[in-house]
């Protein structure tokens, strides 16, 4: 056939009445009609029908199989706002397929609410951890999210409620747009699983909002004392200056706290923390899930074996275990480079490094009040020299 095979058609909960004349056309020429079985439910259809298997994964070599066939792919609302559309097309052609999106449920649901989609925070929780959530959890913001199930509504009232934003005003929206649809109201601590799908929820929290500046507190991560204190966190961040897009490499990473910070940058940067105890990379995996970093990888194992094989950095932080042939690997691979020495051996490296090949030398000490018999003195933490540098 010439022209496109693949229609990716988005369904609402009022079947076939909201389809424009276009995606109806479509849809009455397909031969295979895809989909799951409650869009195939709601819409239908002769030809060939082909229920789309669980996990979404396997359905993809189905509709290979027919490729070049006309074929109808159903999807919830937008397929390409939080749906399957991007990863349909993802070995397609361009000239292979078209689409008819539906209204999305983010904007059902915001149209129902009254609320400026635009400045309104949308997830697609359905199938991802709940924990996404945290970073944008803060007094005044307005979040749209799309759950699994019913039974995860009240999976995540219990959620927000351990971390203290159980006050929080819950909209729970059900079946938007179609004649089983239900509206109901409540606080995160008071949410029941008595709820049906396709459901989506509007937050507005009321609890602890994370800081936005870089060099959290240090309480907002489990440690066992191996971590990058916040003051001296803050002038790291600012020295690696992360941007969108950028990886990095966080060798010994402790407790996670460089590499989450910089995750917490910009939802498009990524990281790979290095840690050789197994009992920290298992801390450092758990701060990244409850602070919504899931995305961060976490390698066990000392550097530089451990290094072989990761994707190649953008920047790079060494805070401790340094040495003079992981530091000869590092300054080879062309990425930034910000080290933090302690130890007099680190110093002498990096003193040797910067006047080898330049780069930027900062000497910290912190001190914090403490008593001293009925008065109080300074404990000076030790003393840190960082070097900055770019090949």
């Amino acid at each position: 056939m010439t022209g496109p095979w693949l229609s990716i058609i988005g369904v609402g909960e009022d079947g076939p009445d909201g389809l424009t004349p276009a995606a109806r056309a479509a849809l009455n020429a397909a031969e295979v009609v895809m989909g799951p079985p409650r869009h195939l439910s709601l819409v239908p259809t002769g030809g060939e029908r082909v229920q789309w298997p669980v996990p979404f994964a396997d359905g993809l070599p189905l509709l290979m199989e027919r490729r070049g066939r006309p074929v109808a792919v159903l999807a919830s609302g937008d397929p390409f706002w939080f749906g399957a559309g991007s990863v349909l097309v993802r070995d397609l052609e361009r000239s292979e397929w078209h689409a008819f999106p539906g209204a999305s449920v983010f904007s059902l649901a915001a149209n129902r609410l009254g609320w400026p989609l635009e400045r309104t925070v949308c997830l697609g929780l359905h199938a991802a951890p709940l924990t996404r959530l945290r970073p944008h959890l803060a007094p005044g913001t307005r979040i749209i999210a799309t759950l699994r199930d019913g039974a995860a509504v009240a999976e995540l009232g219990a959620w927000l409620s351990g971390i203290g934003f159980g006050a929080s005003q819950m909209t729970v929206l059900e079946a938007l747009g179609g004649p089983r649809e239900r509206i109901t109201t409540a606080r995160a601590d008071a949410l029941t699983a008595d709820h049906a799908h396709p459901v989506a929820v509007a937050i507005e929290p009321a609890g602890p909002a994370l800081p936005l500046s870089a060099g959290r507190p240090d309480e907002t991560f489990d440690n066992d004392g191996q971590i990058t204190k916040r003051p001296i966190r803050a002038l790291t961040l600012s020295a690696l200056a992360p941007r969108a897009g950028e990886h990095l490499w966080d060798i010994g990473s402790g407790s996670g706290s460089i590499a989450i910070e910089w995750l917490m940058a910009h939802p498009a940067c990524t990281a790979t923390a290095i840690e050789r105890r197994p009992d920290r990379a298992a801390r450092i995996r758990a701060n990244a899930d409850a602070l919504g970093q899931d995305r961060l990888r976490v390698v066990e194992g000392a550097a530089p074996y451990a290094l072989d094989g990761l994707a190649p950095p953008d920047a790079i932080f060494v805070g401790g275990g340094l040495t003079e042939a992981l530091l000869g690997r590092l300054t080879r691979l062309g990425a930034r480079l910000v080290v933090n020495a302690v130890t007099l051996e680190s110093e002498a490296l990096v003193l040797a490094a910067e006047a080898r090949l330049g780069g930027e030398l900062l000497r910290v000490q912190t001190a914090r009040p403490t008593s001293i018999g009925g008065f109080r003195g300074w404990d000076n933490a030790f003393p840190l020299l960082q070097w900055s540098w770019s090949p």
